[in-house]
């Protein structure tokens, strides 16, 4: 993010969970991040990982050779963790909008699920964690322009 920010002059950052969730929503009310059907939009154990290491389709994808979401969004849905700015920590349960993360903690939010994840931690709603020093091919992330 600093290194963008500096080659671009805009200000770079990881989103927020709740800038996550809503761009991976793409508008809509769908289990996944674009369709009901997890097959259309995202990598995924039973497309991925099961097919073994020696078969083409196993591993992390180039971005954007499933479908997008309502927003022109790929691979919100599987593919990599991403990786959000909050700590991790309980929701409150309440309706809340653009809701905060806990102030401080040792794991960071992960979203989105990944190729050798099965559908359930794939969904829009799932929520992990990790400790910001993990490093992994099935964790990536996105950057969001501060304006």
């Amino acid at each position: 993010a600093k290194w963008l920010s500096k080659k671009t002059g805009k200000t770079w950052r990881l989103p927020t969970e709740a800038e996550w969730e809503y761009a991976a929503k793409g508008g809509e009310n769908y289990k996944y991040a674009g369709s009901n059907n997890i097959d259309s939009i995202a990598w995924y154990d039973k497309n991925s990982y099961y097919k073994g290491s020696s078969h083409a389709d196993y591993g992390t994808h180039p971005v954007g050779t499933k479908s997008p979401n309502g927003y022109g969004f790929y691979d919100m849905t599987g593919n990599v963790c991403e990786w959000c700015s909050d700590w991790y920590g309980s929701y409150n349960t309440d309706a809340q909008n653009n809701t905060k993360g806990a102030s401080s903690g040792s794991s960071r939010v992960l979203r989105g699920g990944g190729w050798i994840n099965s559908a359930g931690y794939c969904r829009v709603a799932y929520r992990s964690s990790s400790t910001p020093d993990n490093r992994s091919n099935r964790i990536g992330f996105r950057l969001a322009e501060t304006n």
